[in-house]
């Protein structure tokens, strides 16, 4: 039996995730649950993703990067050229898969996760970079957790697929 899919995204309001290349807001506490909730998983992510996530190899994650750039490869690093390779790959990896990013990768693989770690933050920003719409598909929430900073209301939430 295949090992369930988890997603994890931090996503405005109006479905931002990303501009130029980085995350649309600085939230340090979303920051600590994104990497507590991802240590020691296996972690499927596209290339942008994987080159602006320095500490992507701490705390035992272990990367599937899809990309078409095989020099990415090296010891710790699977390389995959697409989302199907890269989910094979990751069902024979130990640990959790944790779907990470970015938008092409979140679009492939939402209508495949069992799970989703949402940080929504209650806000629109700008940006160049989407979450497809989650909103229309058959959750449960399972834990919720609302919280805010100096510039951001946020919530955490956890939503299990109802199948």
């Amino acid at each position: 039996m295949p090992k369930p899919l988890n997603l994890i995204v931090a996503c405005a309001a109006n479905r931002v995730i990303g501009r130029a290349g980085r995350l649309p807001f600085d939230i340090p506490e979303d920051k600590a649950w994104f990497h507590e909730k991802t240590a020691g998983t296996t972690v499927v992510l596209g290339r942008i993703c994987y080159e602006t996530w320095p500490r992507v190899r701490q705390d035992g994650r272990v990367p599937v990067v899809i990309s078409s750039n095989r020099a990415l490869a090296q010891p710790g690093v699977h390389v995959a050229a697409d989302v199907p390779q890269a989910l094979a790959i990751a069902q024979s990896l130990p640990g959790e898969i944790m779907i990470c990013g970015g938008q092409r990768i979140y679009e492939e693989t939402l209508p495949l996760c069992d799970r989703l770690l949402l940080t929504l933050v209650h806000a629109d920003v700008p940006g160049d970079t989407w979450f497809p719409e989650w909103r229309q598909l058959p959750w449960r929430e399972t834990w919720r957790k609302d919280s805010a900073d100096a510039a951001y209301r946020y919530t955490f939430s956890v939503l299990e697929r109802q199948r």
